[in-house]
């Protein structure tokens, strides 16, 4: 892999183009799909096929060259260690587009805490708790909800990687409705609300969930668990079709009647000053202005 000099134990992405992506995860370079690299890429093929491994939908969505990577490793990003590994469907057990989101999370907080004595954060649609992470090492206690066990314990082991081990968080395996509607009948509240839901999901109990048709409800109950002095609502999203000002609307909608402002715009992967950003999924935010 010598056509690298960057070994810097983090992500970057180094090419896209032809609908695909190339990017080094740590010391490994892998080669994935990337629907909306329409453009061309930069790189020589020659060094597009120098990669690790890839990652190819066409032929049944199989990893070629996986046996070289390890089973798991870790990378750094921004001070938040992640353990990788390869997964069935392409993922790694990171979305590094959201890194900046992340940095947003953990200033945000930080700021409060010098006023606050207490900031409760709820992750929902939480993977493997990139959010989760960094609204701890801010001094947040965090309520982490997903409804798959094995990411959840993938989001445990995240937690030991940095040192959090006594932080103060709950892990809940659960359906992300049910578990908001119970939480409103016991009265509890949050002071920031964190959610990525899937374009389509299933449950703890195989409850479906359709952002199409659930994501107002999500959004209703979201707003109903704010707590009375709320800082933020957070809200990503890797769906087609649901662009920034789609996200915007669906905020205005449910804060309608709260003080604050919102914020929008898109998630990238990035690399150097030479490598286009890679769109890859939108965010808005709301955030209490008092």
């Amino acid at each position: 892999m010598n056509s690298y000099s960057n070994t810097k134990d983090t992500y970057e992405l180094l090419d896209s183009g032809g609908q695909e992506k190339l990017e080094r995860f740590g010391k490994y370079i892998l080669r994935r799909p990337a629907a909306q690299a329409v453009w061309k890429k930069t790189l020589d093929e020659s060094i597009w096929a120098n990669c690790y491994a890839s990652f190819d939908r066409k032929s049944g969505k199989r990893w070629h060259g996986k046996n070289i990577l390890p089973e798991s490793f870790t990378i750094e990003i921004d001070e938040i260690t992640f353990k990788l590994s390869g997964t069935d469907f392409g993922h790694l057990g990171i979305f590094p587009e959201q890194r900046e989101l992340w940095g947003w999370i953990r200033e945000s907080i930080q700021k409060t805490k010098v006023k606050r004595k207490e900031i409760s954060v709820l992750n929902l649609f939480a993977y493997s708790g990139g959010s989760t992470l960094a609204a701890l090492k801010a001094g947040a206690k965090v309520c982490h909800v997903d409804a798959s066990r094995g990411m959840m314990s993938w989001a445990k082991e995240n937690v030991v990687l940095n040192n959090l081990s006594d932080a103060p968080v709950r892990f809940i395996v659960d359906d992300v409705i049910k578990f908001m509607k119970r939480e409103k009948k016991r009265g509890n509240s949050y002071d920031a609300i964190i959610l990525d839901p899937p374009t389509f999901g299933r449950g703890a109990q195989g409850e479906v969930y359709k952002i199409e048709n659930d994501i107002i409800p999500t959004l209703d109950l979201v707003n109903e668990l704010l707590s009375k002095d709320p800082l933020f609502v957070l809200f990503s999203c890797h769906t087609p079709g649901f662009s920034p000002s789609v996200l915007e609307n669906l905020l205005i909608e449910v804060q309608k009647d709260a003080s604050g402002k919102i914020e929008k715009g898109e998630m990238f992967l990035r690399g150097n000053e030479s490598v286009y950003p890679l769109p890859n999924g939108t965010w808005a935010r709301w955030i209490d202005n008092r």
